[in-house]
């Protein structure tokens, strides 16, 4: 599964910058912005209709 993950501003919140990760990138990811006090956004990426 893929995961849209957008960092966001710290003062009104807003999405600064966004990118797809899959699901094992999700942990590292988190764990980096909790160490440097950044907020996230994260959920399910759309995926394409088969």
């Amino acid at each position: 599964m893929r995961f849209e993950v957008m960092r966001l501003d710290d003062v009104d919140g807003t999405p600064v910058d966004t990118t797809v990760v899959d699901a094992a990138s999700v942990n590292r990811i988190v764990q980096q912005a909790a160490a440097m006090g950044q907020r996230l956004w994260i959920r399910p990426a759309d995926t394409p209709a088969l």
